[in-house]
């Protein structure tokens, strides 16, 4: 019973230090999100890529293959999903770890989705995590820092549920809505205005960074870590308008990766 129990306790512990970012509900409603915004260039070569795939489908791929027992699955894609900046920091004032990051992640997958040495497979697999990391950096605490995980080591009760910051953010103030991915793209999608459309089109990874940076500052909770409807009427408006942008941003970086025929 007591090797039960401890064994428990080891799988509890090790799921409440994943970093997941959004859940897949998040993740999706990005990737549909910006596909609504993709040139025709873009549109062609993804098409020739996600064979019978959208990228909502497409953007979870890169957590579900952490249940793949390989190496490359279990330790070295681990460190790109996110980066760390501490606070006082800027993204550029950072040591890059050994591992990499998002960052230099989002460089290596960029080079290979584009580079005509590429495998289809290699390509295939470069644009899958194009289209997760990106939302990832859109999520305040993956920009987050070493020292507390980026939350995961914060715990709080959420709506009486105990649970860690990190994990909130990633998916339970977005799964209380109660909402579909669907749902949530409609929604977010139809209140984009002409006007954020154009002034969201960053594509510079570090003014992602730094947005969530500032923001992450704001979303820690001071004194009272039970959490109900007040950090959620806070928050949601955060959350809403960071997935808005991931999606702009991600058609806008892959419009920008294929403005050049790319050989795929």
């Amino acid at each position: 019973m007591k090797n039960t129990k401890f064994a428990l306790l080891l799988i509890t512990l090790f799921c409440s230090f994943q970093t997941f970012a959004w859940g897949q509900t998040g993740h999706r409603v990005t990737a549909a999100i910006a596909e609504h915004y993709l040139s025709a260039q873009a549109k062609a070569v993804i098409n020739t890529l996600l064979i019978n795939e959208d990228l909502a489908e497409a953007s979870t791929f890169a957590d579900e293959m952490r249940s793949n027992p390989s190496e490359f699955w279990q330790k070295t894609a681990t460190p790109w999903h996110y980066v760390n900046v501490h606070e006082g920091k800027t993204y550029e004032q950072m040591k890059i770890p050994e591992e990499g990051d998002a960052v230099t992640a989002l460089t290596l997958f960029s080079k290979q989705l584009t580079s005509e040495k590429s495998s289809f497979q290699d390509k295939q697999i470069a644009l899958r995590f194009i289209i997760h990391i990106i939302a990832d950096l859109h999520q305040p605490l993956h920009s987050g820092t070493d020292i507390d995980e980026g939350g995961n080591k914060i715990n709080v009760v959420f709506f009486k549920q105990e649970t860690n910051l990190h994990t909130v953010w990633d998916s339970e103030l977005i799964d209380r809505q109660l909402l579909s991915y669907t749902e949530w793209t409609n929604r977010l999608q139809a209140k984009i205005s002409h006007k954020q459309f154009h002034l969201w089109q960053q594509i510079d990874p570090k003014v992602w960074i730094a947005e969530s940076a500032e923001i992450r500052q704001s979303i820690y909770p001071k004194t009272n870590k039970e959490l109900s409807w007040n950090y959620q009427y806070q928050n949601i408006p955060i959350i809403k308008k960071r997935l808005q942008m991931g999606g702009i941003r991600l058609a806008a970086y892959l419009n920008d990766l294929f403005a050049h025929e790319c050989d795929c």
